[in-house]
Order: C-alpha cells, then sequence, then structure tokens
C-alpha cells in the first residue's frame, strides 16, 4: 500500500486517461521505466549536454516529464 497526495493522484489519473489506459496500468509502466531503464554513459552524456543548454542555437530542454520535454522543446 502507498499514500500518495490527493493531487498527486488526480495528476496520474488525467495523464492515464490521455493514453486510454487503467491508472494502475500507467503508475506500474511508470514505476517499470524508471526502475529498470537505467540510461548509457553516452545517453547520460547528450541528457546532460539538452539540459545544459549549451545545444548551438537551442535552450535548455526540460527533461523532468515528457510532457514538459516536449513543451520546453516547442512542440
Amino acid at each position: 500500500m502507498f499514500r500518495l497526495s490527493p493531487d498527486l493522484i488526480d495528476r496520474l489519473k488525467e495523464m492515464a486517461k490521455r493514453e486510454h489506459r487503467s491508472l494502475n496500468n500507467f503508475v506500474e509502466c511508470i514505476l517499470l521505466n524508471v526502475a529498470y531503464n537505467e540510461p548509457n554513459e553516452v545517453t547520460k552524456a547528450a541528457i546532460a549536454e539538452a539540459r545544459s543548454g549549451k545545444l548551438r542555437g537551442t535552450t535548455p530542454v526540460d527533461t523532468s516529464s515528457m510532457e514538459a520535454m516536449f513543451k520546453s522543446a516547442g512542440l
């Protein structure tokens, strides 16, 4: 059993609904992704470069979530 804030649960429900998935499936997939998808060193370096804003002609990329990343990239 986990205790999550009502605001977080509401946000997760909204995100799951947008993907036409159950809350349980959505949260489980997020946790599996975090637990089993450790980036390699090349990917870690690319992430750090993107976050720094040092890419020519770009602004820093917000990698805190997929939604934030797309928004910061203007997508």
